[in-house]
């Protein structure tokens, strides 16, 4: 299975909605790595490494994210050269 590792921006009213919390959850569900912070512009960032299908499904959930969250668009770009941590962290800020 291929892995991948994507950089993904989610913004909308995704601050203060447990939008980090509710992906730390979905990433250790779907068993891949990285993190997911805020960003100071009031959008969320998220490195996502692992096989391909499980990446995916997350992105796939990130484009709802949580009940209180109003997703308004999801952008994604490869970031092969990124340094990934061993298990999947939420961080404060990126």
């Amino acid at each position: 299975m291929a892995e991948v590792t994507l950089r993904v921006r989610i913004r909308g009213q995704v601050q203060g909605v447990f939008f980090r919390q509710s992906t730390l959850d979905q990433a250790r569900r779907l068993g891949v790595r990285g993190w997911v912070a805020n960003r100071s512009d009031g959008s969320v960032e998220a490195l996502v490494a692992g096989p391909a299908d499980a990446v995916q499904r997350l992105v796939d959930w990130a484009h709802r994210g949580p009940e209180p969250a109003t997703v308004d668009s999801v952008e994604t770009t490869e970031d092969p050269e990124a340094e990934v941590p061993a298990g999947f962290e939420v961080r404060s800020v990126a």
